[in-house]
């Protein structure tokens, strides 16, 4: 009984440790990317986008297998007490690593112009695509570090060096973009260099954690034990890394097909569309011949009428991202903690930690979607700052992203259950999957003129609900004892419903007394907040055993009165 609680205080710890780095991330990614928006407009975000997503393909491969099987293996050699195989571990990954960020570089510095025009359909993405080459070294070398440091239970490390390179970003890029812009007035330009910044902040987070690596090897190495050889230390992590990454990297390959689908599709619905039409692509249409130069040919209006749309539809994704940031943070700490329980044969353990860590999810993911959901005009009129139809656009695109906050949660954890149970190929093919109907259903969606962008999110949300009910289906088989979803999420799905009611009823009342969006939105916020956490004490969501596992439960359980 005693080992439970030690386990499940683990997991919690770990998961506020990252919990609360990731607010700060998110906060200082919002003051990065809400300014940049100002500074390069909706087309300039679209070249940052576009580069990001290439960007995106090569990091999920060093961020998404390797650090989970890293954990995995350090937590069981940790767990034995075989300090020498978690060194070797380390290195054996290190050398991965490497190989993946030298190739990742290099693709990204050698072809951006390829990338840019023949790939991306958007050419002067290029400047971009070249500035952020660097970036994919230093977060492989980083990666490598954090999983070691999360094997073990320890996140501090993650989240500090998650924080410096949020930093980075965010005073170097937005000077660099804000110089650049002001000398050459060139929104490509302007674009490449704010991700100067990004590649900065990513080698000086590299360069923290290895320096805490350095001071902390000398006491893995006191640990003693037999190491086993490179060969089938190798054959181990790639037995567990392949599968994930092959997972995580073929969404992300089939999410890139689906970038590059779209523009080329939005390209064909403008062609089919007359300036001015009633649908929103006529509308943007219409706008980009406006502040387009005398001139301007077709080609171009309809080219910077995509681009102005893409961008839109990336500060919108941006402002999706902020809450499901947080689920990795979940899953981070419970794939160590529960595989450190299954090792030790504590089936009861690693069900406290499963269980946990959905109940957690509900509580964060239900008043996101509820709130994204109800404060969707609100909240893109404040962040967007678009001074046209934009906005109404916005609107739409962040409304119909709002429940894919909550699936995206539930895939997510349930994904991580999996593999702490030695299953990772399982929820790999139902990621693939999910990822086929998204680009089925954005290629029909997309290119009809009537519906266009906001086909996208439609196509987002489709691959997460099958994703999700595929998850579920198959731990319900390979599962003695799956994780109960509806005990999980009830009692946080009820508190968020009435405060979605409670917050648009106070919008609507202080619009209707006050001319100040700014001032509106972040009343009817408060007032959401007030509103949820009073319902999550009075409906229990949070339970006695929740809090006594906390470090002094017992108090933060007299002062919520939970018994």
């Amino acid at each position: 009984m005693s080992n439970q609680p030690e386990k499940k205080q683990n997991f919690l710890t770990g998961a506020a440790i990252l919990s609360i780095s990731t607010i700060v991330v998110k906060v200082i990614g919002m003051l990065y990317k809400l300014p940049l928006n100002q500074i390069i407009d909706s087309q300039g975000f679209a070249y940052f986008n576009k580069a990001y997503a290439i960007y995106t393909v090569l990091l999920v491969v060093s961020t998404t297998g390797l650090p989970v099987a890293m954990s995995r293996m350090v937590s069981e050699a940790r767990a034995r007490g075989n300090g020498r195989q978690m060194q070797r571990i380390f290195r054996t990954a290190m050398t991965a690593y490497l190989i993946i960020g030298f190739l990742g570089t290099g693709v990204m510095m050698l072809f951006p112009k390829w990338l840019a025009t023949d790939v991306m359909s958007m050419p002067n993405a290029w400047y971009s695509i070249f500035a952020l080459g660097p970036a994919v070294l230093c977060i492989c070398v980083a990666s490598a570090c954090r999983g070691f440091f999360q094997g073990q239970g320890d996140m501090t490390p993650t989240a500090v060096s998650q924080v410096i390179e949020a930093l980075g970003k965010l005073l170097l890029g937005l000077t660099f973009a804000w110089l650049v812009k002001r000398a050459t007035d060139d929104l490509a330009l302007a674009s490449g260099a704010s991700i100067v910044g990004i590649s900065l902040g990513a080698a000086a987070s590299a360069g923290y954690v290895i320096v805490k690596y350095r001071r902390n090897r000398g006491k893995v190495a006191a640990l003693g034990g037999e190491a086993e050889s490179y060969g089938a230390t190798a054959r181990k992590l790639l037995a567990i890394a392949v599968p994930i990454t092959l997972g995580a990297a073929g969404l992300q390959l089939i999410n890139l097909v689906d970038e590059i689908m779209v523009t080329r599709r939005l390209l064909d619905a403008a062609r089919a569309t007359a300036v001015g039409a009633e649908s929103w692509m006529g509308q943007m249409l219409a706008l980009a011949q406006q502040n387009g130069s005398a001139g301007m040919s077709l080609s171009d209006v309809m080219q910077t009428a995509v681009e102005n749309q893409s961008g839109v539809y990336a500060l919108c994704s941006t402002i999706f991202n902020f809450p499901t940031a947080f689920f990795p943070c979940i899953t981070a700490a419970i794939i160590p903690a529960i595989t450190a329980c299954l090792t030790k044969n504590d089936e009861k353990g690693a069900t406290l930690v499963q269980d946990s860590s959905l109940r957690l999810t509900g509580l964060i993911a239900m008043p996101c979607t509820v709130g994204l959901l109800v404060l969707s005009e609100p909240i893109m009129a404040l962040l967007g700052h678009y001074g046209d139809s934009r906005v109404q656009m916005a609107a739409a695109l962040l409304a119909l992203l709002a429940p894919t906050v909550l699936i995206n949660g539930v895939t997510t954890v349930t994904t991580a259950i999996m593999q702490a149970h030695n299953r990772p190929w399982l929820p790999m093919v139902n990621m693939l999957i999910g990822g086929v109907v998204k680009v089925v259903v954005n290629y029909i969606l997309v290119g009809n003129p009537a519906i266009g962008i906001l086909g996208a999110p439609v196509g987002t949300l489709a691959c997460f609900v099958v994703y999700m009910l595929l998850n579920i289906f198959t731990m319900h088989r390979i599962m003695s004892k799956p994780p109960r979803l509806i005990p999980a999420f009830w009692k946080s799905a009820l508190a968020a419903i009435v405060m979605g009611a409670a917050t648009f009823g106070v919008y609507r009342l202080l619009t209707a007394l006050i001319a100040n969006t700014i001032l509106c939105c972040f009343g009817a916020l408060l007032v959401a907040v007030i509103v949820y956490a009073l319902l999550v004490i009075a409906f229990k969501a949070v339970t006695y055993d929740d809090c006594m596992l906390l470090p002094k439960g017992d108090k933060i359980a007299k002062i919520l009165r939970i018994r």
